[in-house]
């Protein structure tokens, strides 16, 4: 019995894959300055109100420092400052606890609060809660305030100095937080604004004391004359 020869299969062209078509996405268009501001008007446009009177104030303030009086009775404000610290620490220890916990926030009837407390700037290199650092700033100063009331001499001088330079360093990190709220993030949160109120009424507190020690200082370090 003769068997039919194998005839060789033909083969078959390989198969050319296609891809699947999927759902192509628009490309992200940056957001701009109108939108930001455009999301709360009524919010972004007080926490610029703000920030413009934060900058007029140091600007103020730098000009007329040097002109304040060396010899000066102590202000009737002196104890509105413990009460800002007060006042302060209640803001900044509610925001540190909502940065904390991760909870919502009470924003009340202006501003996004929580827009603001989940957004990349609501820690200091992505680690440090705002209302942590806020925290401890106005506990540094109300202890620099107390140290400044009740005691004398040179103690008293370098509580004062630091009272300026914390409410310097305060009122610079409140103009820099205040200007991402509106331009970048673009939201407001009224809690910061707040803060930086407070921190400002502070400053200028700190105005007076700071120069008086600052003076009593550099007296200190000139030498003495031959008599």
């Amino acid at each position: 019995v003769l068997l039919p020869s194998a005839q060789p299969t033909p083969s078959l062209p390989a198969p050319v894959f296609t891809p699947t078509p999927g759902i192509l996405l628009p490309p992200s268009t940056p957001v701009t300055l109108g939108e930001r501001l455009g999301r709360d008007p009524l919010a972004n446009g007080l926490a610029i109100l703000v920030l413009l009177g934060m900058l007029v104030v140091l600007g103020i303030s730098i000009f007329r420092f040097r002109r304040l009086p060396v010899q000066a009775p102590a202000s009737r404000l002196t104890w509105l400052f413990p009460l800002l610290c007060v006042l302060g620490l209640g803001v900044a220890g509610y925001l540190a606890t909502v940065e904390i916990f991760n909870v919502e926030a009470v924003c009340g009837p202006v501003g996004d609060c929580n827009a603001v407390q989940q957004s990349a700037y609501a820690r200091l290199f992505g680690i440090l809660p705002i209302g942590l650092l806020g925290l401890a700033g106005y506990l540094v100063l109300l202890g620099a305030w107390s140290t400044w009331r009740f005691t004398h001499g040179l103690p008293a001088d370098l509580a004062a100095l630091v009272m300026l330079l914390g409410t310097s360093a305060g009122l610079l990190f409140s103009i820099y937080l205040t200007f991402l709220e509106p331009f970048v993030i673009g939201a407001t949160c009224a809690w910061c604004l707040a803060s930086a109120i407070i921190t400002t009424l502070l400053f200028l507190l700190s105005l007076q004391p700071g120069r008086q020690a600052l003076a009593a200082l550099l007296s200190r370090l000139q030498p003495i004359q031959p008599t």
